[in-house]
C-alpha cells in the first residue's frame, strides 16, 4: 500500500528548487542549460563532499498535465538529471503555482530525499522556500515546494554586474542569519550556490533547496557548518565582484585568474567595501591551510552572524532627485500666427501702431469724465468709510458677547503640544507584557532610542494576536487633536482612546475606541471628531520586516499635540 506523509501544508506563494528550476523572470533555456552543465562541478569545487550514485532507476515517464494526488498538475518539467526530475506544476486545490521534484521509489536516494523534506518542512522558517508536501505513492516520491513568480536568481541580478553596496550588505545578512538558525535545528544546505538564493520583488531574501537539494545530488560534508559558511563567503565575493573565488568559471561568472590563490575583492574590483571585501575572505579562509592569514576566519554562520553584527551598519542610499526640465517660455508675437518660426537667437521687430488722432472736443470730453469721476469716487469712499466705522464697533460687541455669552466658539488657538506622565505596554491577546523596562523610549524626544516588539514569524504577528501597543497616561483628561508615531520600518497603527469619564486607566482592549489610523514610518493620526481622553491606545496591527529576516515593532518617537 501507498505511504504518504503531509509535511506542510498552506504556506503563501511559491517558488522553484536550485539550478533545478527556472522562474518566470531568469535565465533563458540556453542560460539554465549552461547553468546545470556547470552544477555539476560546484560541490568539489566548494568541498561539499562526493556524489553517490543514483542507482539504475530511470526517471519516471511523466508528461505535461499528469496529476499528482489528483491535485498537482504538472505543466513543465525544468531539470531532468541523475534519475529524477524537476516540475513547474500547479496545484488546483489552492490554485496557485508549485515546484514538484518527482523520483522512483526505488532509486538509490529516494529515502533520503523524503528524510531531509520533512525535516526542512518542520524548519517553518519564511526565510527558506517552504517544503509544502513529501509523499511517497503510486511507486514514485516527489516534493512539492513554494515557487515565487515574482523571485530573481543572485545568478540573473548579477549578469549586468555586481551588486550595489547596500543590496550586498542586506543578502549576506539576511542568508548567514537563516543559515544560523538552520544549523541550530540540525540543517545544513551543502548546495548553497547564486542558484539557490533569491530576491523576492520586496527585497527579501530566500533560500530553496534546504537539505533537500543536497539529498537529490547525494552531496554530504564531513563539516557542514564550515562548508556552508564558506558558501555564503562565496556568495558574498561574487555580489561584490561579479566573479567566482575559484578557478573554474561557474553560474555565468569567470573564475579567479589560474595560479594566483584566492585574493580579496577590493583587490579584484576597484570600489569595493573594504569591510564587506574582509568578511567575505573570513568566510572563504576557514580551513588551516588559509587561517593563519586570516587570525579571525570565520568557521559557522553563527560567527558570520556575529561578524557581521560588528560591522558599521551599511545605510540605504539616498533616493536621487532628478530635477524637472527647465521651464521653456513660448512668447506669441502679434503679427506672426500663421507664419514660419523665425531662427533661434532672431527676435522679430513688432511694429508700433500710431497713436490715435484725438481732436479739442474728445479732449474736453475726456478731462470732464475724469472730473466727475474724482468726485464720485471721494464721496463714495467718505460713505464706505463712515459704513465700516459704524459696522466695525457693532463686530466688537458681537465678538464680546459671543466670547462671554460661551454660545459660540471664540477663535480656536494654535495646538499646544501634550505632555505623557506614563506609558504601559499592553498586551492583552498574548502573555500580558512585552517589553515593559523600554515602554519610556517611545516618548523620550530621542529618536536614535526606542521601544521594541518581540519577534514574529509574519507582518501579522504571525496569526498569533491581532495586535499589541502601549497606553498613555495624558495625567488628566484632554482635547486630543493629533498624534504622531514615529517607526523604524513601515507599520500599521491605530488610535484608540478610552472614555473621558474613565477614573482608572482600562486594561480592556473593548475599553478603547478606535478614532484614527494609518501607517508607515512617520503617521500622523488626525480623530475625525473631537476626542477627549486621558488614556490613549497606541495599537500595532501589522509589523515590518527586519534585517535578520523576522517580523518586529519598533517605536521611535510619539508625539500628542491638543
Amino acid at each position: 500500500m501507498a505511504e504518504r506523509s503531509t509535511a506542510a501544508v498552506d504556506v503563501a506563494d511559491n517558488s522553484g528548487d536550485e539550478p533545478l528550476t527556472a522562474q518566470a523572470d531568469q535565465s533563458t533555456a540556453d542560460g539554465v542549460a549552461k547553468n546545470r552543465e556547470l552544477d555539476t562541478e560546484d560541490v568539489e569545487a566548494q568541498g561539499s563532499g562526493g556524489t553517490e550514485s543514483p542507482g539504475k532507476a530511470s526517471p519516471p515517464e511523466l508528461h505535461s498535465g499528469h496529476k499528482l494526488a489528483r491535485r498537482y498538475r504538472l505543466e513543465e518539467c525544468v531539470t531532468r538529471l541523475d534519475g529524477f526530475s524537476s516540475w513547474r506544476a500547479v496545484d488546483e486545490k489552492l490554485r496557485r503555482a508549485v515546484g514538484v521534484h518527482i523520483l522512483p521509489a526505488d532509486h538509490a536516494r529516494a529515502r533520503s530525499v523524503l528524510a531531509a523534506a520533512r525535516s526542512s518542512a518542520l524548519l517553518g522558517d519564511p526565510r527558506f522556500v517552504q517544503v509544502l508536501d513529501a509523499v511517497e505513492e503510486n511507486d514514485l516520491v516527489y516534493v512539492v515546494h513554494e515557487w515565487l513568480p515574482d523571485a530573481t536568481e543572485l545568478t540573473a541580478l548579477l549578469a549586468p554586474g555586481p551588486l550595489e553596496v547596500f543590496d550586498a550588505y542586506q543578502m549576506v545578512s539576511q542568508v548567514a542569519s537563516a543559515m544560523a538558525a538552520a544549523h541550530r535545528e540540525g540543517l545544513a544546505h551543502l548546495r548553497l550556490n547564486p542558484n539557490a538564493v533569491l530576491r523576492t520583488s520586496s527585497g527579501q531574501w530566500r533560500i530553496r533547496g534546504l537539505a533537500v537539494n543536497a539529498a537529490l545530488r547525494g552531496a554530504s560534508s564531513e563539516t557542514p557548518q564550515r562548508t556552508d559558511t564558506e558558501a555564503i563567503g562565496a556568495l558574498l565575493y561574487a555580489a561584490l565582484t561579479q566573479r567566482w573565488p575559484y578557478e573554474n568559471d561557474a553560474y555565468g561568472l569567470a573564475g579567479l585568474p589560474k595560479d594566483v590563490g584566492l585574493i580579496a575583492p577590493d583587490q579584484v574590483r576597484a570600489g569595493v567595501h573594504r569591510g564587506l571585501s574582509e568578511l567575505s575572505m573570513r568566510a572563504l579562509a576557514n580551513d588551516g591551510a588559509t587561517a593563519s592569514r586570516h587570525e579571525s576566519a570565520c568557521t559557522t554562520p553563527e560567527e558570520l552572524v556575529k561578524a557581521i553584527g560588528e560591522m558599521p551598519r551599511i545605510r540605504p542610499p539616498e533616493p536621487t532627485f532628478t530635477a524637472p526640465p527647465e521651464y521653456q517660455r513660448t512668447t506669441y508675437q502679434q503679427g506672426t500666427y500663421g507664419r514660419p518660426a523665425p531662427h533661434p537667437g532672431v527676435t522679430q521687430p513688432v511694429p508700433t501702431p500710431p497713436p490715435p488722432l484725438q481732436s479739442r472736443t474728445g479732449r474736453a470730453l475726456k478731462w470732464a469724465v475724469s472730473a466727475l469721476l474724482i468726485a464720485a469716487l471721494g464721496l463714495g469712499s467718505w460713505q464706505l468709510a463712515d459704513a465700516l466705522m459704524d459696522q466695525g464697533g457693532k463686530s466688537d460687541e458681537n465678538q464680546t458677547q459671543t466670547t462671554d455669552d460661551g454660545d459660540k466658539n471664540p477663535t480656536k488657538a494654535a495646538s499646544a503640544p501634550i505632555t505623557i506622565a506614563k506609558g504601559y505596554d499592553f498586551d492583552p491577546f498574548g502573555d500580558g507584557s512585552e517589553k515593559p523596562n523600554d515602554i519610556k523610549k517611545a516618548y523620550d524626544n530621542d529618536t536614535s532610542s526606542y521601544w521594541q516588539t518581540d519577534f514574529y514569524k509574519g507582518a501579522d504577528f504571525g496569526n498569533l494576536k491581532p495586535g499589541l501597543g502601549i497606553i498613555l497616561d495624558l495625567g488628566k483628561v484632554q482635547d486630543i487633536g493629533k498624534v504622531t508615531v514615529t517607526f523604524m520600518g513601515d507599520t500599521s497603527v491605530e488610535l484608540r482612546a478610552a472614555s473621558s469619564d474613565a477614573s482608572s486607566r482600562p486594561t480592556s482592549f473593548d475599553a478603547y475606541t478606535k478614532v484614527a489610523e494609518g501607517s508607515g514610518t512617520g503617521v500622523p493620526l488626525k480623530p475625525d471628531k473631537a476626542v477627549k481622553s486621558r488614556y490613549l491606545l497606541i495599537w500595532l496591527t501589522k509589523l515590518p520586516l527586519t534585517d535578520e529576516g523576522n517580523y518586529r515593532g519598533r517605536v521611535a518617537d510619539i508625539k500628542i499635540a491638543s
